[in-house]
């Protein structure tokens, strides 16, 4: 090794016709940031000089300035009259119109008993045991399972787990009341509600709708008020649960001082497939046993005891296309055996809706920054004719927590990816399809109470749910963080949130 002289600083030799390689000795992200932090405070940065002259003016006002205004005003008491009366009724007039703040009081998602896990193994030997599954369609289901990201503590209703299955009218009732009830219970409990106190009520359970409906049978066991607004929501898929927070946001915003319930849950006993289309045997490897409870309010006095504000939900429908609304199914098959088909174009129609749900609830989340540059890519490559790549709008800028529903690992891989997420960002999701499996319109909540349960969830927080369903929908609901939120023994990851994340192979042998 020569020696160097100690004398003669460290600098390389750069050859005078050449420039410095900018992308090696400027980090690009960095770039990014200051530009978005430029028009995200661009307003502040542009009045703060017209506050300082506004200041430095007034700075020059003398006793008797002050004192020759007022006289003036007073020779024009009619005038000054004519303006605090349209001050006035311009403030009465902006309170009166403007919405309603809904809140989330706390919500609650149940953990079933022990009996009623069901490893991936035990799957397979009671799908094997029905008697009613070809060797082929075994070995299919078996596939599915190894690659659909569930693991091994998914809860199953006791008639499927029976052997043989036993599915009937009263074990679909007996589960509804057991998860409904179970969540309900709960949810009374941590916030010490009476049940009197509701006056809204909103079910939401696509494929089990009886007579008397699940929102009397809850209105039966707690004995809920006669007037109370009850709807029962069926037929609407895994994202019924957020059309169950926008119906309940409508009517807190025309019922003052008022309580909203929001159960959102699915029924596995009465919708498990016996046949052999493989269309609908996937439903069979992803969907299992939960339900979830919400409390909301308007009463501005709850603000203080709440985790959450409502700040935007958008709803997105692609039923009037015929490839939509024919991708997810309830029917029978070709023996007369009733399950639900899902269409391989299922993922091209959920990013289809997905597009479009983005594109409704980008210009209301996303920093001017981030539209901008979206806007300008569009003008680029619509006008100019452009040979650019479409801007993807960076959310990460836009909230700090993601739901999204766990319907299956292909979804959220494929969310990840379009929406440039980190692993970190999709740990909720990931956990939830591993731990519990694909409830329905719940999944969501189990999904925060996962990051809940982290700590992760700090005030001033943005979180993003976002849900996809039948008919064909994709739905979104943004939440604000009222407060740091502490785990809670009451959250059904709790008592064991120290093993998770958990590696989730690509594929898993059974």
């Amino acid at each position: 090794m020569s020696e160097s002289n100690p004398n003669i600083p460290l600098i390389p030799q750069l050859s005078s016709r050449n420039l410095p390689d900018f992308k090696q000795s400027v980090k690009l992200k960095y770039v990014k940031l200051g530009y978005h932090y430029l028009i995200t405070h661009g307003m502040y940065l542009f009045l703060s000089p017209l506050i300082v002259l506004i200041a430095a003016q007034l700075s020059t006002f003398s006793f008797q300035d002050v004192y020759d205004l007022w006289n003036q005003l007073q020779f024009n008491l009619i005038s000054a009259i004519l303006c605090s009366t349209l001050l006035v009724f311009l403030s009465t007039l902006y309170v009166l119109t403007r919405p309603r703040p809904i809140y989330l009081v706390d919500f609650s998602c149940y953990k079933p008993e022990d009996a009623r896990k069901c490893t991936r193994q035990a799957f397979m030997n009671r799908s094997c045991l029905t008697g009613t599954f070809t060797e082929e369609n075994l070995e299919f289901q078996r596939k599915i399972i190894e690659r659909s990201g569930l693991g091994e503590s998914t809860y199953l209703p006791e008639a499927v787990l029976r052997i043989p299955p036993n599915p009937s009218m009263a074990e679909a009732r007996k589960e509804a009341e057991m998860v409904m009830f179970g969540a309900l219970d709960q949810l009374f409990e941590k916030t010490r509600l009476k049940p009197k106190d509701i006056g809204i009520l909103i079910v939401n359970c696509s494929l089990f709708n009886p007579t008397p409906s699940l929102s009397a049978m809850i209105i039966n066991r707690y004995k809920l008020r006669g007037n109370i607004i009850n709807y029962n929501l069926g037929g609407m898929g895994c994202s019924a649960g957020l059309i169950s927070i926008d119906l309940a946001k409508d009517l807190l915003q025309v019922h003052p001082n008022s309580y909203a319930l929001v159960i959102s849950m699915e029924n596995i006993t009465l919708n498990w497939y016996f046949g052999n289309d493989r269309s609908m045997l996937v439903s069979n490897c992803l969907f299992r046993m939960g339900g979830a409870a919400i409390l909301l309010t308007n009463k501005r006095s709850e603000q203080c005891r709440s985790k959450y504000r409502l700040v935007h939900t958008v709803r997105t429908h692609k039923g009037a296309d015929d490839k939509c609304f024919s991708c997810v199914t309830q029917q029978e098959d070709s023996t007369g055996r009733i399950g639900v088909s899902l269409s391989k174009d299922l993922m091209a129609v959920a990013g289809d809706a997905l597009k479009t749900n983005i594109t409704t609830l980008g210009p209301l989340v996303l920093p001017m920054s981030e539209q901008l540059l979206f806007f300008a890519t569009l003008v680029g490559k619509k006008i100019f004719k452009m040979k650019v790549k479409p801007y993807i709008p960076d959310f990460k800028l836009a909230f700090e927590h993601f739901c999204i529903h766990a319907g299956g690992r292909a979804v959220l891989d494929e969310l990840e990816k379009n929406l440039q997420l980190s692993d970190w960002h999709m740990e909720p999701s990931r956990m939830t399809l591993n731990r519990f499996g694909n409830t329905s319109s719940s999944s969501l909540w189990y999904e925060l109470a996962y990051t809940e349960a982290k700590g992760r969830v700090k005030k001033g927080d943005r979180i993003w749910q976002i849900a996809f369903g039948s008919g064909f929908k994709c739905n979104s609901a943004v939440w604000k963080s009222l407060k740091t939120v502490n785990p809670a023994k009451e959250n059904p990851w709790m008592d064991e949130i120290h093993q998770f994340p958990v590696n989730v192979p690509k594929i898993s042998t059974i």
